[in-house]
């Protein structure tokens, strides 16, 4: 049995976006498991604010994250990830609104 042309091109595309989505979720575990590593070398166990910056840390490219996690010291790293980022539902990430200041 013969499938249809546009069937079989939808079919074709549908394999080639799966495969693209599965080369970035292991472009990003990778990524993770980098960032994981440089924080467990430079800083020996990680505690758990450490561990919750990795997911945003994660968003930046490695030109932009691999000076910070060489520069920065722990608590830095928390402040600037963790008061920046907010976590939503499913592990996702979004810059946080600008804090207000009020004396």
């Amino acid at each position: 049995m013969r499938l249809s042309p546009i069937y079989e091109q939808k079919l074709a595309e549908s394999k080639q976006a799966g495969i693209q989505e599965g080369i970035q979720q292991g472009v990003n575990a990778e990524r993770r498991r980098v960032i994981e590593n440089l924080l467990r070398i430079r800083f020996g166990v990680l505690n758990d604010d450490l561990t919750r910056i990795i997911e945003p840390l994660s968003l930046l490219s490695p030109e932009e994250f691999t000076p910070l996690l060489l520069q920065l010291s722990p608590q830095e790293l928390i402040d600037r990830f963790i008061s920046r980022f907010q976590p939503l539902a499913g592990n996702a990430y979004c810059e946080a609104p600008p804090r207000l200041l009020i004396d």
